[in-house]
């Protein structure tokens, strides 16, 4: 076992409506004095992660918050020690940010250009950062068959209009009758530049041929292609610059994402779906237990809609993915 010190902390992931999050350099009398982070500290023992998070805001920049929401378990391992972080969105509080430790505060919005102008950021918080430029929603396409490409044209460009920002192409039924059809191509190249109009990413299922793979922002693995490629000893063939993700549906697959540092994770089926009639859901209980082990977003899948969003987050997902209902 390691000798180093463990210890647990909460974050506050301190949201405005635009987006914007609010970062904080460390007191000089501190350790990595000066660097920036997010606020929070210690979980003492006797204390909930909302109840530390709720002290640490009070003493370290005077507010109260009034609406925490659990979203990432993460562990970082320091030189020194070993951080069990536990992120927590705040997006309503009493009171204005002001540093009561001789700190200086930021309001930073993730999409702006890095390197950051204000200091260095400890390493824990960089994946905050990339984490908050994914969507709350995960468009997954049904077409099915060339004859229905409009209709999914029509359907995806409405759920754009309505905010949608992450699709992914997985065709499985079409890619077994007609595998690598000119056709499915092409309707993956159709999608592919309809969510380019509206800026949003679209991620190719591994169901479907690798080659297509440049032409997207990123891969999403189902379970059995991420054993194939750990059996293997291969990393997922995806650029620095391309998303990766992975279906889970247990703790041991859950364990095959994290070794492929999967940026995050679709979860379920939650809720009965008339998809799975024959598999037993996980329920919200199983999904949060499972969800604070994924150490990166979670999005929950399996009957979900709009009117699950807050339900999910509660449990520790970051969003909903889906077929039908996300709009």
């Amino acid at each position: 076992m390691s000798s180093k010190p463990y210890i647990r902390v909460a974050v506050g992931v301190i949201l405005q409506t635009d987006g914007s999050l609010l970062l904080g350099s460390r007191p000089a009398d501190k350790p990595w004095p000066h660097w920036w982070e997010l606020p929070g500290g210690k979980i003492e023992a006797s204390e909930t992660v909302a109840e530390a998070l709720s002290r640490e805001l009070q003493e370290e920049i005077a507010i109260t918050p009034t609406q925490i929401t659990p979203w990432v378990r993460y562990i970082h391992h320091y030189p020194r020690s070993t951080v069990e972080l536990h992120f927590c969105q705040v997006t309503a509080w009493e009171g204005e940010p002001a540093p009561q430790e001789n700190q200086k505060l930021a309001w930073y919005h993730p999409t702006e250009p890095a390197p950051l102008t204000i200091g260095p950021i400890l390493p824990a918080t960089f994946p905050v950062l990339k984490w908050l430029s994914l969507p709350k929603r995960y468009l997954i396409s049904q077409i099915g068959s060339a004859a229905a490409v409009p209709a999914w044209l029509e359907r995806l460009e409405h759920a754009l209009k309505q905010g949608v920002r992450l699709v992914q192409f997985r065709e499985p039924e079409w890619e077994k009758a007609h595998p690598q059809q000119p056709e499915l191509l092409h309707a993956l190249e159709q999608t592919m530049k309809l969510c380019q109009q509206y800026e949003a990413r679209c991620l190719l299922n591994s169901v479907h041929s690798l080659d297509w793979l440049p032409s997207t922002h990123g891969l999403h693995l189902r379970s059995q292609d991420a054993r194939r490629l750990l059996k293997q000893q291969l990393a997922a063939p995806i650029s620095s610059t391309q998303l990766l993700s992975m279906s889970v549906h247990n703790s041991t697959e859950l364990q095959l994402a994290q070794q492929l540092n999967t940026d995050f994770v679709v979860m379920g089926h939650v809720l009965n779906t008339p998809s799975h009639p024959e598999q037993p859901a996980l329920g919200w209980s199983q999904f949060s237990a499972l969800a604070a082990q994924a150490g990166r977003p979670v999005y929950a899948i399996g009957g979900q809609s709009p009117a699950t969003l807050c339900t999910a987050q509660q449990h520790g997902a970051h969003g909903i993915a889906g077929i039908r209902q996300l709009v």
